[in-house]
């Protein structure tokens, strides 16, 4: 079984990590930390997966990777 892909994304004006797929149908959640995400997606995809009828029969896990991408800015040494 492949693992579904998740975008996770910061959001510096709001401080907080934004996770979006196309593979999980409805998945759009956030969390304070990178690690709060990980364990919030960990609950949600294997829900919103059943409730779209995406969750085979039998299956008792669901792999996923994350890409995630944050934009840094780094000073100039004088």
């Amino acid at each position: 079984m492949q693992p579904d892909t998740i975008k996770a994304e910061w959001d510096g004006e709001a401080s907080v990590w934004v996770a979006s797929s196309g593979d999980v149908p409805g998945l759009a959640t956030g969390a304070d930390t990178f690690e709060e995400l990980i364990a919030k997606l960990k609950i949600v995809i294997p829900e919103l997966l059943e409730e779209n009828g995406l969750m085979a029969a039998g299956i008792d896990e669901v792999p996923f990777a994350v890409v995630a991408e944050r934009v840094e800015h780094a000073p100039r040494a004088a």
